[in-house]
């Protein structure tokens, strides 16, 4: 069989270039004879500009900015420079993963490593960034990215206010005299969120709690970012919480698509299209795809999501391996798969899950083969 392996990283535990490796062995494993053709995935957050180096013609590129929390760090992005296109991922300098779960404070995060990766591509001369957003530990609004352009924030006793969260509801003016945004950069957001900036389900109340945010702060936190789209839309005429996905990556997807004059697509998408995973499908008798946990999130754009269409639109059967399963899973067989698989054998301690992934997909590809060869031999002797 020709089998083409198309998956996303699970997160914490392996990349996808890693996870395409796992299932790859555990195929050849199961029946040599099969061949592989291995497509690592990402659909706009942590990894992405590394899965772009793999099928575009860029080399990866290492810049320090500050991570969420001010940390100086090493970030990574793609770098075409024939066709001068940078692109990069926000999880790459202010990712979620950086943090242990103990230490996140979305309340002191800020966004401005971002802003740091943006302006070393345009120093670099680029012409086009492409930035995936999935992935952040953020909930500023893009308040850290906006004051890497040049913006000041003031509260009304004129003192600056530092660009995060805490400050949102402070902000009493907005100076953008000094404010230098690169109108001649095409800007292109890559994410599977929908959600807009604002209410229930925007940026706070649906991602805020994964970040750090308590129950108790949603209100507040909602409030404050009310105040904050009032203030740029008064300094710059523009309202942040227009467009579907606004509330990506705590609201830098509403500040680049309004005041940076971005576009939007799905993350999932633009990489399907420069890897040539569809016409790699459309020759495959099978697809394997998978991510860290497939739930009803999934749906959205994910890489399962967007690997399991292809795969049913050239009638070629698709198998969703994944770290776990949650509410939601089984619209995956409405989107294409014919079977939705968890790695997860028997009760154990997430550290435990995480340090035996990579054996644990192997396992599981193993013995999906040798059931589907073992299906195939059935029917060959009817």
């Amino acid at each position: 069989m020709n089998i083409v392996v198309a998956c996303d990283s699970f997160k914490g535990c392996m990349s996808a270039p890693e996870a395409v490796r796992s299932i790859e062995k555990g195929i050849i494993r199961a029946n040599p004879e099969h061949k592989v053709h291995a497509y690592p995935m990402a659909d706009g957050g942590e990894g992405t500009s590394e899965v772009f180096a793999r099928y575009s013609k860029g080399r990866l590129v290492e810049c320090s900015v500050a991570d969420a929390y001010g940390k100086p760090v090493s970030a990574r992005y793609c770098w075409n420079e024939k066709d001068k296109v940078a692109i990069m991922d926000a999880a790459s300098a202010i990712g979620l993963n950086r943090t242990p779960r103990e230490r996140r404070n979305p309340m002191i995060a800020s966004s401005s490593g971002v802003g740091m990766l943006m302006r070393d591509a345009i120093d670099r001369g680029a012409r086009e960034i492409i930035i995936g957003l999935g992935g952040t530990a953020t909930n500023d609004g893009g308040m850290g990215l906006l004051a890497e352009f040049g913006a000041v924030f003031y509260d009304s006793s004129r003192q600056i206010l530092p660009p995060c969260t805490y400050s949102l509801d402070r902000i009493a003016f907005i100076d953008k005299r000094r404010c230098r945004l690169p109108r001649h950069v095409k800007i292109t957001v890559a994410c599977d969120v929908k959600n807009h900036l604002l209410g229930e389900n925007g940026a706070t109340y649906v991602f805020g709690r994964q970040k750090g945010l308590y129950k108790t702060q949603m209100v507040q936190v909602d409030e404050a970012m009310v105040h904050y789209r009032d203030k740029i839309r008064q300094t710059f005429h523009v309202d942040m919480d227009a467009q579907e996905g606004s509330g990506a990556a705590g609201g830098i997807g509403g500040l680049l698509l309004s005041v940076f004059g971005a576009s939007m697509v799905p993350g999932i998408e633009l990489i399907m299209e420069y890897s040539g995973l569809e016409d790699a499908i459309a020759k495959a008798d099978l697809v394997i795809t998978g991510e860290g946990q497939t739930d009803r999130q999934t749906l959205f754009g994910k890489v399962p999501y967007g690997v399991a269409t292809l795969a049913r639109k050239h009638q070629v059967p698709c198998i969703c391996l994944s770290g776990a399963l949650g509410p939601g899973y089984e619209g995956m067989y409405d989107a294409g798969c014919i079977g939705v698989f968890s790695t997860a054998d028997r009760a154990m301690d997430f550290s435990t899950a995480l340090r035996t992934g990579k054996q644990k997909l192997e396992d599981l590809a193993y013995s999906v083969i040798r059931l589907a060869d073992g299906l195939q031999a059935g029917n060959a002797r009817k």
